[in-house]
């Protein structure tokens, strides 16, 4: 009986060590070589041109590895990425991350119809279905916060963007969908609260933030 308390305290312990493993540091030059695979859709510097590929390049550190990780070890499952990342260890994909972080974003347009929705939206919320203004985390240019692990928007193609808060809209009643913020949910909570049509909006400005 004293064993299996042990053996239970042990595994509980060891859980939690890795849950709160820190973030390796990562290497540029390393994360370069890492990521030749990765350029036929996110483009050689992580600017896709494809819109339906994300750009990687310019987004947060901390973001990427927690997003690498993710799809790696099946919490973010995505079809095109099946296997990619299969064999990375922590370190490469640190090391991926701290690539992507170090280039620049290009710029995208927004759609001149659907700024004053897509404004509204991002900087004001929408207290109607209970959808928090996006600049809260986001900040009011879309730069995210790094530190926290808020992923950039500003610049991002709106169809990928489009495409996420479907998914993460999805995700809050069904596990198909997106699922990977969190224990607080608080992207699928607020992308529940948005319309079709104002996914689209925001979507739209955001693309067109610098």
């Amino acid at each position: 009986m004293k064993k299996k308390i042990f053996l239970t305290v042990v595994l509980m312990l060891s859980g939690h060590a890795f849950a709160a493993a820190p973030m390796p540091e990562g290497n540029v030059a390393n994360g370069k070589a890492q990521t030749l695979v990765c350029s036929a859709c996110h483009g050689n510097d992580g600017n896709s041109a494809a819109p339906s590929f994300p750009k990687l390049a310019g987004q947060g550190e901390k973001y990427l590895y927690k997003q690498l990780r993710d799809i790696r070890d099946g919490a973010r499952p995505i079809a095109t990425m099946v296997g990619l990342l299969d064999t990375k260890t922590d370190q490469e994909l640190a090391d991926m991350a701290a690539y992507y972080a170090d280039q620049s974003m290009s710029g995208s347009q927004a759609d001149p119809e659907k700024l004053a929705l897509g404004e509204r939206i991002y900087r004001a919320g929408y207290a109607e279905t209970g959808v928090a203004a996006c600049m809260a985390c986001h900040g009011p240019t879309g730069h995210g916060n790094a530190l926290a692990g808020f992923p950039r928007l500003a610049g991002q193609h709106a169809d990928y963007t489009k495409s996420q808060l479907i998914m993460y809209r999805k995700g809050f009643e069904d596990p198909s969908g997106r699922t990977n913020d969190g224990d607080t949910m608080v992207m699928r909570a607020n992308a529940r609260g948005l319309s079709d049509m104002q996914i689209d909006a925001v979507s739209s400005y955001i693309a067109g933030l610098k």
